[in-house]
């Protein structure tokens, strides 16, 4: 869930929500079967990620994402993409 509070801009929501489903992705054996929500609590300051396409907002978000699935996944090695 990506409100409009927290990301104003249609693109910004989309693109989190992009990340969101690929990290995801990468994780989805170890998460097993069921309904997972990842909602955004906080917002990303428009002053420092200006474009929602911009690779520091994608980075951001993904090492979110990433730190998030961890803890929910304790027991998974985690193989991060060379960026």
């Amino acid at each position: 869930m990506v409100p409009k509070r927290w990301a104003k801009r249609a693109v910004t929501r989309n693109a989190i929500k992009r990340q969101i489903y690929n990290v995801s992705a990468q994780f989805e054996p170890q998460l097993g079967i069921g309904a997972h929500v990842v909602r955004l609590r906080a917002g990303f300051d428009r002053v420092q990620f200006v474009s929602a396409t911009s690779e520091a907002l994608k980075t951001a978000v993904r090492s979110e994402l990433l730190s998030l699935f961890e803890r929910a996944c304790p027991a998974a090695p985690v193989v991060r993409p060379k960026e």
